[in-house]
């Protein structure tokens, strides 16, 4: 072996001493790295927590949307979706767009009725003159109760075929002929056939052309024009369908604020309410900028804040406006209170918190597990 093979030798054990060394170091750094995270891991998430609340917090133009978003609230609260003032039924009905000017005046054939006695005539359920115990039953909402042509759903079909044939049909489905006694007011005559009204609806509608589906489609414009008058009267209108089940617990229902008239308002609450988050959250998301905002959760979280935020502080306040004026004795302010808008604000909250969570837990799950891997784990990007 000559002096340069002994050169070549030397360096290659040189070179393998200090790769050992060097690989010595980096476990022993990685040991004190895996040591320091282990010790110190409560302050690691403390601080990952930290960086969480700094990407989802609110910065200017969020607070904007917060703002607005709480404004557009308050005012639909207050003057698109108060509950209606009840009236009576005869300012209700000429209140109603459609509605005309009616005389009972009822001589046609049994089953047959003209466009222009459908048109004149007001709507045979309403009559209740030797109605004999047909329409018993109704509690304090009567014949709104039981006589089918006042249901929101059913009257559909079961009224616009009592006004196409001059019956009445209760909520037994029992039905009657009304006609018109000596002194121009409307009476049971005697007793009809439910399958008769329905058949002979259905015949006008398929077999006697033009004129036949007119008086099907006058009649049921009367029956829609006649619901939305009685929906805002003092004793509204039962909910769908119960009264054929227990008229008494619809009526009962009723007595407690269960009408068609609460329910349709807490349900028009309701979806403002809806329209305006929505509109808040597209609009919202067209600011959103990935070389400055991160991810799109994050992002989503900020978005899922100003929601929750608005919709909590709206519907905060008017519980807070209409307690203090009732406390008052300004019972009128009952009117303001949103119902629909709060029931929406309970929901938000409850799936607004959920995801936040869990969008928190997996950011700080990834980041702490990124340290302990000794890699950097970018949940922004």
């Amino acid at each position: 072996m000559n002096l340069e093979e002994l050169r070549r030798m030397r360096k290659a054990i040189d070179d393998d001493e200090q790769t050992h060394f060097a690989n010595l170091d980096k476990v022993v750094a990685e040991s004190k790295r895996v040591e320091y995270v282990a010790s110190h891991s409560a302050q690691i998430l403390d601080d990952i927590e930290a960086q969480f609340e700094r990407c989802t917090g609110l910065n200017k133009v969020d607070t904007t949307f917060l703002f607005t978003a709480t404004a557009l609230q308050i005012a639909r609260q207050y003057f698109l979706t108060n509950f209606p003032e009840r009236m009576d039924d005869g300012i209700a009905a000429k209140n109603t767009k459609g509605h005309l000017e009616e005389h009972s005046d009822r001589h046609s054939r049994y089953y047959d009725i003209s466009v222009e006695d459908i048109i004149k005539n007001p709507v045979p359920f309403d009559a209740n003159i030797g109605a004999n115990g047909a329409l018993s039953g109704g509690g304090s909402m009567g014949h709104r109760v039981t006589a089918l042509g006042h249901d929101p759903l059913l009257g559909l079909v079961i009224g616009t075929s009592n006004i196409a044939t001059s019956t009445l049909t209760n909520n037994k489905f029992q039905s009657y002929h009304i006609r018109t006694n000596d002194v121009g007011r409307d009476y049971f005559k005697n007793n009809a056939s439910t399958s008769l009204v329905l058949s002979k609806t259905g015949n006008k509608l398929i077999r006697e052309g033009l004129e036949g589906k007119e008086k099907v489609g006058v009649s049921l414009a009367k029956e829609i024009i006649h619901l939305k008058s009685d929906i805002n009267t003092k004793h509204s209108l039962p909910l769908p369908v119960i009264s054929v089940v227990n008229p008494k617990l619809a009526s009962s229902l009723a007595e407690r604020g269960l009408d068609m008239c609460n329910v349709l308002t807490v349900g028009k609450q309701a979806t403002y309410s809806i329209m305006i988050n929505a509109l808040i959250a597209m609009i919202h998301g067209f600011f959103y900028d990935e070389s400055c905002d991160g991810s799109r959760k994050l992002y989503e979280v900020k978005t899922r804040k100003i929601l929750s935020y608005s919709n909590l502080i709206a519907s905060t306040s008017n519980l807070i406006f209409v307690g203090v004026n009732m406390a008052m004795g300004n019972e009128a302010a009952i009117k303001k209170l949103d119902i629909g808008g709060l029931i929406v604000t309970i929901y938000r909250v409850a799936t607004d918190k959920k995801f936040i969570r869990e969008v928190k837990k997996e950011f700080i799950e990834q980041e702490f597990f990124a340290q302990i891997r000794g890699t950097e784990y970018d949940f922004m990007q």
